[in-house]
């Protein structure tokens, strides 16, 4: 393409992707989960709360990965960090606080598909997934990993590395995300006070990956060195502003959390007050 067609608005606005396995998968989620959710409201007579949320998290999926920010991620590091943040800050918290897993255990009449996904819940694999320690590592290992090994340039070489890679991103930030958000059930469980432990431990590891990528001056990826040309953009200048993007959203992104999860607390005080007093009263 022409210096000037790549810069275009019209073109940028018509670089839409279309994936027919990520295409699926959307779609398939969003038909099940509305489905599943009039079911419910037919059922109890009031709207599924977490609906709003797991469609804004659908939506940021396909932000991520349909919309130009996935076509222009293979030509400017900073927007590719874009798309990373969107799929492992943005998107994993919006679809946990959907509840799936809860809304599927409510309106699944089958017995047998109850347990079903009561055991996959409670088995072995699940038990050492969720500990707090692997989640919060699996999702570090796999920020830094991919940031400093040959797995991302090979990821600009190759498609399938790349959808892997954004699967891996998405998958170890729903684990992260899950002890903090706890909408579904779990066999691990960690006190409020512990999620914002776990939040502040994880601020650090994403500023200093900003910070490595930010601080290099040389470019980390060859791939890019093309890409930005083409744009008539520096290539370390873009380098240097995708670290400044996950060093800045790894706080301010992080700092929401820590206050859904002090009202979340505040919350389930003032329940447990309650509840106490409606014994006291009925004593």
């Amino acid at each position: 393409m022409f210096l000037g067609s790549l810069r275009s608005p019209s073109t940028i606005l018509g670089s839409w992707t279309f994936d027919p396995v990520t295409a699926a998968l959307l779609v398939g989620s969003l038909v099940w989960y509305v489905w599943a959710a009039g079911r419910f409201r037919l059922r109890t007579g009031t709207p599924y709360r977490g609906t709003k949320p797991f469609v804004l998290g659908l939506g940021t999926v396909t932000l991520a990965l349909v919309s130009p920010v996935h076509r222009y991620s293979g030509l400017l590091l900073s927007v590719h960090m874009g798309q990373h943040i969107l799929l492992t800050l943005v998107a994993a918290p919006l679809l946990l606080l959907g509840a799936p897993v809860t809304l599927a255990l409510r309106t699944h009449t089958s017995a047998e598909a109850r347990r079903w996904f009561l055991r996959v819940l409670h088995s072995r694999v699940v038990r050492v997934l969720t500990k707090p320690v692997v989640s919060w590592g699996i999702f570090a290992a796999v920020l830094w990993g991919t940031h400093f090994t040959q797995v991302y340039e090979l990821s600009l070489e190759h498609e399938w590395i790349h959808s892997l890679e954004h699967a891996a991103y998405l998958g170890s930030a729903l684990l992260f995300w899950s002890p903090v958000i706890a909408r579904d059930p779990s066999p691990v469980r960690i006190s409020h006070p512990a999620r914002i432990l776990y939040l502040f431990l994880a601020m650090p590891q994403m500023t200093f990956l900003g910070l490595a990528i930010y601080g290099s001056d040389q470019v980390l990826y060859r791939s890019y060195l093309s890409g930005a040309a083409a744009l008539g953009i520096s290539a370390i200048g873009d380098q240097h502003l995708a670290g400044a993007l996950m060093w800045a959203t790894g706080m301010f992104l992080i700092v929401p959390a820590l206050g859904f999860v002090l009202m979340d607390w505040l919350d389930r005080e003032e329940r447990e007050a309650k509840r106490q007093e409606a014994r006291a009263g009925s004593a």
